[in-house]
Order: structure tokens, then sequence, then C-alpha cells
């Protein structure tokens, strides 16, 4: 923090504090107070994430001034929809008076740069143009057109109902989201972190190419609880990374295997990020359902990896890592119990009480708390717990605002798109351009899917794109998770594909290598973030672990066959012919018999 700025002082840094812990008690009483209105609950957490976005956030003198003009107007307009919502509920979305109005216009336009000041301008920017087709898409020729809403309807069923910024999916935000994310901010501050390194280390580290290994474990198991590749890089990377160059790994190496191993984390069960909770909403599966499903396609994301690491290690005789820098079993075995422990309260919380997730995240929240109180050596460090509780309520406020700006920005599409039929017509759009086979509409999507997650996080290029796109893949006679899924997996592409590949740019500058060799590593590196949702498609049984288990695992074999050859093929061999046979008979290993083919 630049000297001088509010957020040096005592008193900022209180107030961020005591911010940070409403934001989190709220969101924790809301699971154990029973039922609280949508129209209360929704508007006060974006209310309660503003002042990450607005004040907390730092910045030029100019931008503080702003946001807390923002900030004002905006919370001032969420808690007048909370304490008049009983008035609202009434009004079926239809706005009454000037005041109304001035409401809606100062919560859209907070929404929109929010958004903007938490993850760039690609995002509000698409939101902005929906606005503008909503209001103005009637003057539009053709069948892109529509009839026309009333600017009270349009506006107020965005702002005062549960149909654009207060609804479903801003819900998930406030009711699950934001409880998974306090759970990985506390695990985080305490030593789970270090646990997930020893048991990987303990699990990988004396095996050729370890440290690369290492980091491959290491990013799933982290990955699966921060649901960010960024994050995971700048997390696990900060050990992984020196690990690597020290024993004379590439550098470009290095960087691809950190990038890849951490994207993979949004993937990984149980928690897969924020991703696995929004499909609940989206597809209405139970949220075990999407976890048993996601399971074996990431299981063959990292076996890939682990192929693709061997054949580097034949090819630079990679070294193991040394017997002095591994972790000892005592080691493992305390520092796993930091996030062993409240993932068994999670885990039996939900498949054997059957709690909601939400519930059974609180009481793992509950256990990871309490560990905050003890450390790895046995001693009472009364500062070092405070240290650790601040750290666990300011993480997890800025995450969970960051999330609220993205969702309820994205929000705004999905209303849009309600309101005016544009998604109807988008889908009619992709299946006529498709001509109504299913690989042109699986490109289409996949490219849509690319391009939009280039500039926007995973989660909301995933619902965006599943949004216009999904009831197409449905309609040509995909399953309703199949077709999420897939969107889903290539929504997160972009974190190693260029020209916009957020993980690599990380690690690449991590590890002091050009971004682009290092991009380009990863993407044969990570070539089943590529291959694995089409083959999702093709062996539609992979997915289906929970109703036939047999089965699912034997279309994973056959999978993970195809993608051994592909890895391999890229990547182990040095001829040009070599390659293009082992990629093409992994291709057709994969493919052939199932449902493209």
């Amino acid at each position: 923090m630049i000297r001088g700025e509010p957020a040096s002082t005592p008193l900022w840094r209180t107030a961020m504090l005591v911010s940070a812990i409403v934001l989190v008690v709220f969101h924790l009483g809301l699971i154990f107070s029973g039922l609280v209105p949508n129209l209360v609950s929704r508007p006060v957490h974006l209310a309660l994430a503003l002042p990450w976005i607005f004040l907390f956030a730092g910045g030029p003198v100019v931008q503080r001034i702003t946001g807390a003009l923002f900030c004002a107007a905006g919370v001032a307009a969420c808690f007048w929809v909370a304490l008049n919502q009983s008035m609202l509920s009434d009004q079926y979305g239809f706005l009454e008076g000037d005041l109304q109005l001035v409401i809606a216009i100062v919560l859209l336009i907070t929404v929109l740069e929010g958004a903007r000041r938490a993850i760039g301008w690609p995002l509000p920017i698409v939101a902005a143009l929906a606005l503008a087709y909503g209001l103005f898409g009637q003057h539009i020729p053709g069948e892109f057109g529509h009839s026309g809403t009333p600017t009270a309807s349009f506006l107020g069923t965005l702002t005062i109902a549960e149909g654009g910024i207060w609804g479903s999916l801003t819900g998930v935000s406030v009711n699950v989201v934001a409880i998974f994310v306090i759970f990985g901010a506390v695990l985080n501050a305490g030593e789970a972190g270090q646990g997930f390194m020893n048991v990987a280390a303990a699990a990988a580290g004396r095996l050729k190419g370890g440290a690369a290994k290492v980091s491959v474990l290491s990013s799933a198991l982290f990955g699966s609880i921060s649901g960010s590749a960024s994050a995971n890089v700048a997390s696990t990377g900060a050990i992984t990374l020196p690990a690597m160059t020290k024993l004379g790994y590439p550098k470009r190496l290095a960087g691809a295997v950190e990038a890849v191993a951490s994207s993979g984390g949004q993937i990984m069960p149980p928690l897969m990020g924020a991703g696995a909770f929004v499909m609940v909403e989206l597809t209405r599966v139970p949220y075990t359902q999407i976890m048993a499903a996601a399971l074996l396609p990431a299981v063959l994301y990292f076996f890939a990896v682990w192929v693709g690491i061997n054949a580097y290690a034949r090819r630079f005789d990679l070294a193991a890592i040394d017997q002095g820098d591994q972790p000892s079993l005592k080691q493992v075995l305390i520092t796993s119990a930091f996030f062993m422990v409240p993932f068994l309260v999670l885990l039996h919380g939900m498949f054997v009480v059957r709690y909601t997730p939400q519930y059974a995240a609180c009481l793992a929240i509950l256990a990871g708390f309490v560990l905050l109180f003890f450390n790895a050596s046995g001693t009472f460090d009364a500062g070092q717990i405070l240290r650790r509780m601040e750290s666990a309520v300011l993480t997890a406020a800025r995450q969970v605002s960051v999330i609220a700006a993205i969702i309820v920005c994205a929000s705004i599409i999905i209303g849009v798109l309600a309101i005016t039929g544009l998604g109807v017509k988008i889908t009619s759009l992709i299946l006529s351009g498709s001509g109504g086979y299913l690989w042109p509409s699986l490109f289409l999507t996949a490219l849509a899917c690319l391009f939009l997650g280039m500039e926007v996080p995973t989660t909301a290029a995933y619902v965006i794109c599943v949004s216009v796109a999904g009831p197409a893949l449905i309609q040509q006679g995909l399953e309703p998770l199949q077709a999420h899924l897939f969107v889903f997996w290539f929504a997160l592409i972009s974190t190693i594909t260029p020209p916009v590949c957020g993980a690599v740019f990380i690690a690449a500058g991590m590890v002091g290598e050009n971004w682009l060799k290092v991009a380009m590593t990863a993407m044969a590196l990570g070539v089943g973030l590529y291959v694995i949702p089409l083959a999702m498609i093709a062996n539609p049984a992979v997915i289906e672990l929970a109703a036939t288990p047999f089965a699912a695992v034997i279309a994973a074999a056959k999978i993970g066959v195809g993608l051994a050859l592909v890895s391999f093929g890229l990547i182990g061999f040095k001829m040009p012919w070599q390659k293009l046979l082992a990629t093409l008979a992994g291709l057709v290993v994969i493919f052939v018999g199932g449902g493209l083919l």
C-alpha cells in the first residue's frame, strides 16, 4: 500500500476490518436464521460488497472520491429496496413515481461501474449493450428487434423485482458462493495451504519430475477451494516455481506447469469455485450430482497433465525433489489435519447427515476457525491467531465482493435476455448457422466461450455463453448437464490460451520468462482442457458416475488411453510425423464409437 493512502491509517484499517466482519457475519447468519425475503438479503449483500469495490480498493484521489459517491448512492439505493420490499413485491416490477425511477437508474449505473472497477471494461460493456437493446431494441428492423417494453416495466423488472439484478443468480452469490468463499478464506488463513503442499510433496516429490508433479497435486487440492486460476498460481506458485527452477527445469516449463495445474482447480470437485453452484441454479441438478459428473473429467485432465510432465521429464531429465527438501511424515500428518478436518466436516455434513451444501460449509467454517488457534509447531501465539482471523475476514470480504460485482452485472444480461426474448433469437441463429448439426454448434459455442473468457472471469463467461448457446445445444440432443459442463470447460480455456491468458501471464512474470513461450508449452501440457469437453459429448457415460459407475469408469479409461497418446504424442516425440500419428491415434480412441464420429 502506498504511504499516505487511507488504507495505511489505523482508522481506515479498522473500518475495513469492521466492514469485513459485518459482511462475513451477515452471510453466515443468513444460513442459520431461516428464511429472509430475497428483496432483503440480496440488496443487503450488494450493499455490503460495494465498499470493497469503491472505497477499500485504493487508487488515485479522484478515483477514491468518485468511489465514495458511487458507494454512498449504491448503498442507499440497496437499503431503500430492502426496507421497502413489502411494498415493492406488490408492484410486480413496475416502477411508480420519479423516486423509484431514480433508484433504478442509480442501481444499474452503480452495478455497471462496480463491475468495471472490479474486473475491467468487457463485462459491463456487454451489460450496457444489453440494457440499450432492451430500451431501444424495438427500433431494430427484422427478427432481431423486439416489440418494446414500457420503460417503467423494463427498468423495474431489473431493479425492484426478482427478475434482474436481484434474480436467482444473485441468490446463488448470496446463499452459496459467499459461504464457500468464506470457507476457502478461513482455510487459507491457517496452515491448510502448507498442508496441501506437504501432502503433494510426500506423494510425488520423490518421482522423476517430482517438483512439477507436486505443483499439479497441490494446485488440484488448493484450486478446488480457491476457484481462481490466478489466485492459485500466485499462492502455490510462490512455492513450486522456485522449487522447479532450482532443480534446473526450463523456465517456460515451470511456468506452464503451474498455469496448467492451477487452471484445473476450477474443474476439480468438491468445490469447483463458484461455477458449480451457479450450475446448480441454472440446471436445477443437485450439487452432489454435478460433483459426481465433474469428478472423472477432472481426474482425466490432471492425468493428461501428469503424462505430459513424464514426457518432459524424459526429454529434459528432470530431477526429483532433494530428500532434504521433502517434508517428514510427521509434518505431513500434522499439517494435513488443517485441511482434512474441515473437508471431512463438509463432506460428512453433505453426504452423511445430508445438510444443504451451504449449511455443511458453515459447519466446516467453524471447524476451520477453531483450527486457526493452532499451528504445526504446537505453540500458542496470540498475535498469530489475531493475524489469521484478520486475514480470513479481509480476504473473504474482498473475494465475496468481487464475485458479487461479477454476478450482479451478469444478472443484468440474463434479465434482458429473458425480458426481450433475445436469448431465444440467438439460439435460433446458432441452430440455423450450424445447419442443425451438433458439431458446428459445439464449435461456435466453444469459440464464443474462448473469446468471452479472454475478457471476463470464467463464471461470468460461462453464465453468458450458456444462457445464449445452452438452449441450442440442448435442442440438438444434449442433456442439460452435458451442455453446461461443455460450456463451463471451454469458458476456462482462456486461462492458458493466447492472446489473453491470465494464469500464464502471472506464472510467466513470477518465473521471469517470455509469456508466449510459457503459453505455447501450457497449451501442449493442458491439451486435456481442449479435448475432454468434446470427449464428454462423445462419451456421455463419463459424467454419469452416480447413475452408472461401471460404465463411467470404462468410458474414463477409454478417454484416458486416448489422452495419454495425445499428450505424449505432442510432447514426447520430436519428429512431426510421430506427433501427428500419436495424436490422431489418441483422438480415434477417444471419439470413434462415441457420439461425434
